[in-house]
């Protein structure tokens, strides 16, 4: 498998690649300038399982934010540069893990030198980052448009940059909103190089059709055996991004941990408010350190067969409810008292 094979990048306590297992990143949607406000929200993404944060550099009080922000955080901080090469020296200087950058918009030749420099110095990785919406006209023309073909070459064009001022500590990162080309770039960049890959499926959308997406694209992606990093893009609250980048690396085998919670669709035997029973089920179950499944059913009568390979569940009648364990009944409990007895059951869990 590719993931296996990849250099070995170092990003502040973390490693990834040559078959470390794959991180989770997100990105702050704060001003970085605003210190509490950043670290605020750095926390609560760490306490949903954030590994890597990375938070946009527009001006030097953001790059000087970094020295404080760094301080009160316990994940890497990479810093998100664009256009000016002194940002990312100056959010080096102040503490970034990574930096991630375009080297072809970056100011020339002697500036992408500047920044190598500075990152050798302090042995800290580059990630270069290109998406389908930064390409250059020159392979516009050449591939007739958009094409996994202009991405790749266009990423590898930039590692070049990097490879020729004399570093090669690199992560490459290509993006793309059309997953199908995201995905075939990816197969191609995997045959070229073995830099790790942060993968993602750029500007995805909203919580629902962004999940999607990104579900089919990364799936797709990390099942091939490709990507070291992964973001789930969306439009939202950063958090939600790590529930779902936790959940569609769980369905692939490749975290284990977390309760996973699996529920029947409804039917018309459904008497119960099975939607919101599931709903209330989830988030209860968010901060167990159980590496278990658990199923939500709306009928006695299919439940405790439908939850046969699940560890525990719950399936509810009229007016009453079962409690479950490997698809036999423990016992029956009145239908409001659900939810309670199974986080009863989950508390005491062996």
């Amino acid at each position: 498998m590719y993931r296996e094979h990849t250099k070995t990048v170092k990003i502040g306590d973390k490693i990834i690649g040559g078959g470390n297992p794959v991180l989770i990143q997100s990105m702050t949607n704060t001003r970085t300038q605003d210190i509490s406000a950043t670290v605020d929200q750095i926390l609560k993404l760490e306490q949903a399982g954030c590994e890597i944060i990375r938070c946009t550099v527009p001006d030097m009080e953001a790059a000087r934010a970094f020295a404080e922000i760094k301080k009160q955080i316990h994940i890497p901080l990479v810093a998100d540069i664009h256009f000016d090469y002194k940002l990312a020296i100056a959010a080096m200087e102040n503490g970034a893990d990574k930096i991630r950058i375009n080297p072809g918009n970056i100011g020339g030749p002697d500036k992408v030198k500047a920044v190598v420099d500075a990152a050798k110095e302090r042995k800290i990785p580059i990630r270069i980052g290109v998406n389908s919406g930064s390409l250059e006209k020159g392979l516009l023309e050449k591939y007739g448009g958009v094409t996994a073909e202009g991405i790749v070459e266009s990423a590898l064009d930039k590692v070049r940059m990097v490879e020729t001022a004399g570093y090669d500590n690199l992560v490459i990162s290509i993006k793309s909103s059309d997953v199908l080309m995201c995905v075939r770039a990816h197969e191609l960049l995997s045959e070229k190089t073995n830099y790790p890959l942060h993968v993602g499926i750029t500007e995805s959308g909203t919580i629902q059709s962004g999940n999607i997406k990104s579900a089919v694209g990364l799936g797709i992606i990390l099942y091939q055996g490709m990507g070291d990093t992964i973001r789930v893009s969306l439009t939202g609250d950063p958090v939600e991004e790590i529930k779902s980048a936790k959940l569609i690396l769980r369905t692939l085998g490749l975290r284990k941990g977390g309760i996973e919670v699996v529920s029947c669709p409804t039917c018309g035997r459904t008497r119960i408010d099975l939607i919101g029973l599931a709903a209330k089920v989830e988030k209860m179950v968010e901060d167990y350190p159980l590496d278990i499944k658990v199923a939500v059913m709306g009928c006695a009568v299919n439940g405790p067969g439908e939850a046969r390979e699940a560890d525990i569940g719950i399936a509810g009648g009229d007016g009453e409810g079962l409690l479950i364990k490997k698809g036999e009944i423990i016992r029956k409990v009145p239908e409001e008292q659900l939810l309670s007895v199974l986080k009863e059951e989950l508390d005491h869990w062996k």
